[in-house]
């Protein structure tokens, strides 16, 4: 049974044995660093948060980067132990960590599970070798598919993430790579178009003329034939880059995208409670600095006004096949479900988007054309 105040926590690792030239995270590249002062420094950020944030269950924990499968398994277990002396732990709590499927942090994952992992999403991002040099992978097809097998044995439950729409991929390749992912059986897959962020190594090629990835034509078929091909699989998306078997969505991203309270620690974590936006200092040297400052690596906590908390709501809540509840939104901002939503636009988008009581959801169809549907349907200010 869910608890009446179930919590989220969100705990950033932010650092990476290399930085991929597509990641716009919070992560940083190092050799070593001091594994003690992390570790006292999580601690202590992680006790703030606690006493500020009372009353509380936890009921999913994910452990974030970066490279979280490069912390030792002793600080995931200082960290749990300690999460569950401040809050308590759920029946069935879901604990996820990132993790990179190279045969060293491979060789942690029994110690990660013992620990009290339960969960682990694998960043394979890529089923042929080229795409992983392409991409700036450490790992090849044959080492990942052996942390694959590695951590199909150890953890409960299994996801890996993979990158699509990249340069030259026809659809025939795509489907082929995806077809293949799926006959391994885990029951949750991340699969995100690859997309050129500002800041990245690839968004500077992309400047200069040196990368194209695919148009818009050729994405949408990508991404409906991902649709389509996982929903025959029995891992429909519920959300629109993530697709599970049912009752195997991620629980911890369902905290996020039904806009419930998530606590953040770590450098550059985030998080949402009790009407306040909180953010941790993003470097690791200010976070560090901040924590040992003042016992929390807290940046800033900003009140979010009614009408952005409802806003928040529904730009998270329609990424889901199943929608939004506007009377729960409405609550947040003080008014009406109607105050929301155009229902005029609503009405002139039927194959879009559906409106069934105060339950608003987009369509399968709609999906593909989210974003351009928010500002005609959405009343109140959807973040930029």
């Amino acid at each position: 049974m869910i608890p009446d105040n179930p919590l989220a926590l969100y705990v950033h690792w932010p650092f990476c044995v290399s930085k991929c030239p597509y990641c716009d995270f919070n992560s940083h590249v190092r050799t070593s660093v001091d594994q003690q002062l992390w570790r006292d420094s999580l601690l202590a950020d992680l006790a703030h948060e606690a006493s500020v944030l009372p009353g509380h269950r936890l009921t999913s924990i994910f452990f974030g980067g970066g490279t979280p499968s490069l912390m030792p398994p002793e600080t995931v277990a200082a960290v749990l132990n300690a999460a569950k002396r401040h809050w308590g732990f759920a029946p069935g709590i879901e604990i996820t960590l990132e993790a990179n499927p190279s045969s060293v942090e491979a060789a942690c994952f029994a110690d990660l599970a013992a620990a009290g992992v339960n969960r682990v999403s694998l960043g394979l991002q890529a089923l042929d070798n080229d795409a992983l040099r392409f991409l700036g992978r450490a790992h090849d097809v044959d080492e990942s598919l052996a942390a694959l097998a590695i951590a199909q044995r150890v953890f409960p439950r299994v996801s890996f993430d993979l990158i699509y729409a990249r340069p030259d991929q026809s659809l025939a390749d795509w489907t082929a790579e995806l077809e293949r992912a799926l006959a391994f059986g885990t029951e949750h897959l991340s699969l995100y178009q690859l997309t050129i962020e500002p800041g990245t190594r690839f968004h500077t090629e992309a400047a200069a003329g040196r990368l194209t990835i695919p148009d818009g034509d050729t994405a949408a078929d990508l991404f409906e034939a991902t649709r389509a091909i996982t929903a025959a699989a029995g891992l429909p998306a519920y959300e629109i880059s993530n697709h599970a078997r049912p009752g195997a969505e991620s629980r911890h991203n369902l905290a996020y995208w039904r806009y419930q309270t998530y606590a953040g620690v770590g450098p550059g974590a985030h998080g949402r409670r009790g009407g306040l936006a909180t953010v941790r200092r993003k470097k690791p040297e200010n976070w560090l600095a901040a924590v040992e400052r003042n016992g929390h690596g807290l940046e800033a906590e900003e009140p979010l006004a009614p009408e952005m908390q409802a806003s928040e709501a529904l730009l998270m809540g329609l990424r889901l096949r199943e929608g939004v509840d506007l009377a729960r939104i409405a609550a947040l901002a003080g008014t009406t479900p109607d105050a929301l939503v155009d229902s005029r636009a609503v009405a002139r988008l039927p194959d879009l988007i559906r409106r069934e009581g105060d339950r608003l959801r987009v369509t399968e169809q709609g999906m593909l054309l989210l974003d351009a549907i928010l500002p005609e349907v959405v009343k109140v200010a959807v973040p930029a």
